[in-house]
């Protein structure tokens, strides 16, 4: 077998393969062999047919298409392993010649990784925001968790905000009362925004034994999306009743004795949140710097493909849960279809970008993955998909994703590289050392890397 290759474009190249016909020999066997054993010819056991008789029958052309089909793959691999490339997609495969008896030669064009030069990126500087808690920030968190802790008490007397009440509600479209349009015993926070827009203006100032109807798009089940008529019947009016910010509720919230101490722990804890979150920042505009220093060109086929699994996504998966469709969400969003397609092009861009660009540095950088890694790697991810550690691992084997599992791993430690050797300041100009990188590159090199195809994609 002999093979060329043609450079196309950066990112696409065309093989040309000759291959003598002797090399057929074992394809053409096996299309003997399997045409033996699907067909019938009188006077001969089944299996048993000489390879004359299959061509005198059903045609030596049919034959030579088995083996050429059985073939093609294997010289297309050793051709492409020849060549030394790194392959994305399937190929576009054209048999430019078959001689019976002579030579086969065939093209295959295919999308391919494009040759990336990484330049010095030590002297990447980004400013994230500085960590920074106030008493306000402290108030507010201690705050919510004594919402949690409130309590109700019937009352009797017209419904206000911040009441819950209990009610039964019954939506009509078109006149007609939904199968699945009637709840009953509902417990609701009068402005909490959580159920029905226009509920709220509807219950308060209604009193238990109270009835309102008014009109609302309903946001899911049979009719999400339609305008229905709404009765809501209040059957209980109670007030919320909260606790007092003393040491009793320090003690009941929490494993700390005093107000103080527990105030202490929440402002702890605001800090440890505001450090990931600059954290994540300082590696989100690192990753945006090296970037913008790379020249990388991107597949079309490829940015096609992610750009349409993109949507796919979107509209089947995650507007499909909340009832929604494209159309109403980008009405939701303000967005125009122009606008969206733009946004989306862009993000698929970004995605592949990048993992061409840290696996490049994951190759220079000669990183590897360990078990260890690999394992705290799928227990977060296990944890973010709401999976058991052992369902999520089975799923990743039988899926074959470990090799995803792998460079995401690999890609969050290129990614580690650059920001230790960037300089990262705050908004207060204090240099800020980045000391977990480990811990806390996982959920911006997971947003930046995992939504690309190339992995997925690549032969």
């Amino acid at each position: 077998m002999k093979s060329a290759v043609e450079t196309l474009n950066p990112t696409r190249v065309r093989l040309t393969v000759e291959v003598p016909f002797e090399e057929l020999k074992d394809s053409l066997d096996a299309a003997y062999k399997k045409i033996n054993q699907q067909v019938t010819v009188k006077g001969f056991r089944k299996g048993k047919v000489p390879a004359r008789v299959i061509d005198q029958r059903f045609g030596r052309g049919a034959v030579l298409e088995e083996a050429v089909n059985d073939a093609l793959p294997k010289f297309y691999t050793d051709a492409v392993n020849e060549a030394e490339l790194s392959v994305l997609g399937q190929p576009e495969v054209d048999i430019t010649e078959l001689k019976d008896g002579e030579t086969l030669n065939f093209t295959a064009e295919v999308d391919i990784r494009p040759t990336i030069e990484i330049p010095d990126f030590s002297g990447i500087e980004v400013e994230v925001d500085a960590v920074e808690v106030t008493e306000e920030d402290v108030d507010k968190a201690v705050e919510e968790l004594r919402e949690r802790f409130a309590s109700t008490a019937p009352v009797e007397r017209a419904a206000e905000d911040g009441d819950v009440v209990t009610i039964d509600l019954q939506a009509k479209v078109d006149g007609e009362v939904l199968e699945d349009g009637v709840a009953d015993g509902v417990s609701y926070t009068i402005g909490s925004g959580e159920l029905l827009e226009g509920i709220d203006d509807a219950v308060k100032g209604l009193e238990a034994g109270g009835e309102a109807t008014f009109t609302s798009e309903l946001k899911g089940g049979s009719a999400a999306g339609k305008e229905a008529e709404v009765t809501v019947k209040v059957t209980q009016v109670a007030k919320r009743e909260l606790p007092e910010l003393d040491d009793e509720f320090a003690q009941l919230a929490s494993e700390f004795d005093t107000i103080e101490e527990l105030r202490a722990d929440s402002r702890k804890r605001l800090e440890n949140m505001k450090q990931y979150d600059q954290a994540t920042q300082a590696q989100e505009r690192v990753l945006e710097k090296l970037l913008d220093l790379v020249e990388v060109p991107v597949p079309e086929k490829l940015l096609e493909d992610e750009i349409n699994t993109r949507k796919h996504n979107l509209e089947h998966h995650q507007l499909g849960q909340m009832g929604l469709d494209l159309a109403k969400y980008l009405e939701i969003q303000g967005k125009s279809e122009e606008e969206f397609d733009a946004e989306t092009k862009e993000a698929a861009v970004k995605g592949i970008k990048t993992q061409f660009v840290l696996d490049e540095l994951v190759k220079q950088e000669k990183l590897n993955v360990n078990q260890e890694e690999l394992t705290e790697h799928l227990m977060r991810r296990a944890a973010s998909s709401g999976m058991s550690p052992d369902q999520f691992a089975q799923a990743v084997v039988e899926g074959g994703q470990v090799p995803l599992l792998v460079g995401e791993v690999a890609r969050g430690k290129a990614l580690a590289v650059v920001v230790e050797k960037a300089t990262v300041k705050d908004t207060n100009g204090e240099v800020i050392d980045l000391d977990d990188e480990e811990d806390e590159t996982e959920s911006a090199e997971t947003e930046a890397t995992e939504a690309s195809a190339e992995e997925k994609t690549e032969g």
